[in-house]
């Protein structure tokens, strides 16, 4: 059965830290502000955006179990860099425990992390807000970002994908 927002909200709440709440309380007004902005559905924003961490908890082998039970089975760059395996794991927990069947708001969920080849504007509202919320402490590129964002969200995207995978790359990881 889907769940009320609000409803959401309690579930959530208990289930991941209160910097990360606070962190999405953060990305959900970004995403319905863009999403007006951009003409997209807000109620759609709002619920990607509220679910969008839902499975940052889970220990690896359970993000891994869930989002091939649920459809959504990690590629092996998935596997392979954990910090990322919470979006096909966050799908699969808004489908199963959130009772979210909308496939726009779960693949945006999905691909919140690294993208994905044809990003709806759903998708790209998502990134984008994930990235630029009010919360997130200054670094390079974030006041363009946020710029960009209200009036291109594709370019915006392009600019937080770049941002992101030059911060892992600095961090020892790999794009």
């Amino acid at each position: 059965r889907n769940m009320e927002i609000s409803e959401m909200h309690l579930v959530l709440k208990a289930s991941i830290s209160e910097s990360r709440y606070l962190h999405t309380l953060g990305v959900v007004e970004t995403a319905k502000a863009l999403s007006k902005i951009h003409g997209s559905d807000p109620k759609k924003a709002e619920i990607a955006a509220l679910l969008h961490d839902a499975a940052k908890r889970m220990n690896q082998e359970e993000m891994i179990e869930i989002s091939k039970e649920e459809g959504f089975a990690p590629d092996e760059f998935e596997i392979s860099a954990p910090p990322v395996l919470h979006a096909p794991a966050g799908a699969a927990v808004a489908k199963r425990i959130y009772g979210v069947d909308d496939m726009e708001i779960l693949n945006a969920i999905r691909a919140h992390t690294i993208g994905c080849e044809k990003p709806t504007k759903l998708d790209a509202i998502l990134f984008v807000a994930d990235f630029i919320e009010p919360g997130r402490l200054p670094f390079d590129g974030l006041e363009e970002a946020r710029s960009l964002a209200k009036n291109d969200l594709l370019a915006a995207m392009k600019l937080c994908a770049r941002l992101s995978g030059e911060y892992v790359v600095s961090r020892g990881g790999k794009m």
